[in-house]
């Protein structure tokens, strides 16, 4: 059984949805589904692909919900349809234990996130952290500090909105 983690950017572009899925898909071909564990927070953007590359590798996701909140104060409505599947499609579900979503609960979820990871997936610029703390830089500065190995996923042509 090998259990992925993800951090990884919300803001890609179009263009860079289909290159990050395609990394995943083939990351994850690598591996038997029933030996396959995804842990992700399901946030809009990498988090959500990686969920649904999981398990459309017949892998077992896990989500983790960094508050009791969470997904009526900082979900989407245009992402609130695949958060609500994917928490559905998960074989567990870990709400940190805070009434509001804010750096302490991210910061928490992201320890969890690292406590069940054999391996962290980072869908990562490479950039260092922002200084706001939790952000996707932050999570493989820990993991890499902790021991946990990573997978930088980030093919060539990827970028954020905006950048």
């Amino acid at each position: 059984m090998t259990v992925f983690a993800v951090t990884g950017h919300m803001d890609l572009t179009d263009t860079s949805v289909l290159l990050v899925r395609t990394a995943l898909h083939d990351l994850f071909a690598e591996h038997d589904g029933s030996e396959l564990v995804g842990v992700s927070c399901l946030a809009a953007g990498s988090d959500t692909l990686f969920a649904e590359e999981v398990l459309a590798a017949d892998g077992e996701l896990v989500a983790v919900i960094p508050s009791r909140d969470y997904r009526a104060a900082k979900v989407k409505p245009d992402h609130a349809p695949v958060f609500d599947r994917l928490v559905r499609a998960a074989a567990e579900v870990v709400v940190a234990p805070f009434d509001t979503a804010g750096r302490e609960a991210y910061e928490a979820a992201n320890r969890v996130l690292l406590e069940r990871a054999d391996r962290l997936v980072a869908v990562w610029n490479g950039r260092p952290p922002g200084g706001k703390g939790g952000g996707t830089a932050d999570v493989v500065l820990q993991a890499r500090a902790e021991g946990v190995p990573v997978d930088v996923v980030w093919p060539p042509g990827a970028e954020r909105a905006g950048a």
